[in-house]
C-alpha cells in the first residue's frame, strides 16, 4: 500500500540529485545527496568565520583608538616636558616679552594644562594640527605639501625590499650551504651593519659624481614625468632599502627553511614536481606569515629611515619638514608629524594582522 509511495520519494529524491556524480550514491538506489551537504556546511562555515573575524577588527580597533590617546598625550606633553619655556624656547634668545607672550597666548600655553589637552585633543581629532610658528600656515597643509615625496619613496623601498629580499631568501634556502647561501647572507650581515646615511654617500659619490647617471639629490614630482620621477628616486631607493633587504632576506631563508624540512615537501619532491612548483608554490606561501609579519615590523624602521635618507638625498617630504621644525622648535609640526606617523604605523599593522587569514586559512581569530 505504501509501496508506490516509496518508489515516488526516491524518484523525487533522484529528480534533485540526478546531476550529482554517482560516487555520491548509495548502493539501495536511494541519492544520499552529500555533495549538496558538504556545500552547504562549507558555506555557513565561511559565513560563521566572518563573525571572529569581525568581532577581532573591532578589538584590533578599539586597541588602535588606545594606542593613538596614548601617543596624543605623549606628543601633547612633549610640548612642556621640553627644559625651560616652551614659549621662550620657540620664541628665541632675540624676543622681547611682548613676542613671548603673544606665543604663549597663540599656543594657548596660559590655560589650565587639562584646557589645554581637551582644545588640543578636539582640534586634531577634526584634522586641525595647529598653526606653524614660523610659516604661519597650517600644520596640516605643511604636512600635505611635503607627503608626495614621502609616500614615494616609501612604495618604492617598500616593492625593492620585498622583490629583491625574499627572491634571495627563496634561492638562499634552496641553495642552502652553497656559495651562493654565503654570499647571500654574508651581503645581508653587511648590508644590515651600515646606517642608512653611508650607503646613501657611497651612492651618491660612485653613481652621481663619478659615473653621472643619476642626479645627486632632489626630487622631481610625478607630474612633470615617470622617467625623472623614477631616476630621482633610485639611490634613495636602494639607501634607504639595503637594511630591510637585509632583514627580510634572512627571515625568509629561516622560514623556507623550516619549510622545506616538512615531510610533504620531501612527498613532493619524491613525486616528481618541479622546483620552481614547490619553491613557489608549496614553501613560499607557507612561509608567507614571518615574511609579511617582518615586513609589518620593519616598517617602523622605514618610518626612521625616511627622515634620514630625505635629509641625506635633500627630498622636501614630511622627514626633512621633521628635522627643519626640530632645527626651528616649530613644535606643533613635530607633534603633527608624529601623530601621522604613528597612526600610518599602527594601521599598517591591523592590515598585516588581517592579511594573516588570506595567506594561511588554517589562522582564525
Amino acid at each position: 500500500m505504501h509501496q508506490p509511495e516509496r518508489r515516488s520519494n526516491q524518484r523525487r529524491s533522484g529528480a534533485n540529485c540526478g546531476d550529482m556524480p554517482k560516487a555520491h550514491r548509495s548502493g539501495t538506489g536511494s541519492c544520499v545527496c552529500t555533495y549538496l551537504g558538504q556545500s552547504r556546511r562549507l558555506a555557513s562555515s565561511r559565513a560563521g568565520s566572518t563573525r571572529p573575524m569581525f568581532a577581532y577588527v573591532v578589538r584590533r580597533l578599539i586597541s588602535t583608538f588606545v594606542v593613538m590617546v596614548l601617543v596624543g598625550v605623549f606628543v601633547f606633553l612633549l610640548l612642556h616636558f621640553s627644559p625651560g619655556d616652551p614659549a621662550t624656547l620657540i620664541a628665541g634668545d632675540n624676543a622681547d616679552a611682548e613676542q613671548i607672550e603673544s606665543i604663549r597666548k597663540g599656543l594657548g600655553l596660559d590655560q589650565p594644562l587639562l584646557v589645554q589637552f581637551m582644545n588640543w585633543s578636539l582640534r586634531v581629532l577634526q584634522g586641525d594640527f595647529g598653526i606653524s610658528v614660523f610659516t604661519q600656515a597650517p600644520v596640516i597643509n605643511l604636512i600635505v605639501e611635503r607627503l608626495e615625496p614621502t609616500v614615494s619613496l616609501a612604495v618604492t623601498t617598500l616593492l625593492f625590499a620585498a622583490l629583491v629580499a625574499v627572491a634571495i631568501g627563496v634561492v638562499s634556502a634552496w641553495k642552502a650551504g652553497s656559495w651562493i647561501d654565503q654570499v647571500f647572507m654574508g651581503g645581508a650581515i653587511v648590508g644590515f651593519s651600515l646606517p642608512v646615511f653611508v650607503v646613501g654617500y657611497v651612492l651618491i659619490y660612485i653613481f652621481s659624481m663619478q659615473l653621472k647617471w643619476l642626479p645627486v639629490q632632489g626630487y622631481t614630482p610625478i607630474a612633470e614625468g615617470v622617467l625623472p620621477w623614477a631616476k630621482g628616486l633610485i639611490l634613495p631607493t636602494i639607501a634607504l632599502g639595503t637594511s630591510y633587504v637585509a632583514l627580510i632576506a634572512r627571515i625568509t631563508r629561516a622560514s623556507m627553511l623550516e619549510i622545506l624540512s616538512q615531510d610533504y615537501m620531501r612527498t613532493a619532491r619524491a613525486k616528481g614536481v618541479s622546483a620552481r612548483g614547490m619553491l613557489i608554490g608549496h614553501a613560499l606561501r607557507n612561509a608567507g606569515v614571518p615574511i609579511v609579519t617582518i615586513i609589518g615590523i620593519g616598517f617602523a624602521m622605514l618610518i626612521s629611515g625616511v627622515v634620514i635618507t630625505e635629509t641625506v638625498f635633500n627630498l622636501p617630504g614630511v622627514g626633512r619638514l621633521v628635522v627643519d621644525s626640530i632645527a626651528k622648535r616649530d613644535y606643533p609640526v613635530i607633534q603633527g608629524a608624529i601623530i601621522i606617523f604613528s597612526g600610518v604605523y599602527v594601521l599598517i599593522n591591523l592590515l598585516i594582522d588581517v592579511l594573516y587569514t588570506l595567506i594561511d586559512p588554517r589562522i582564525r581569530y
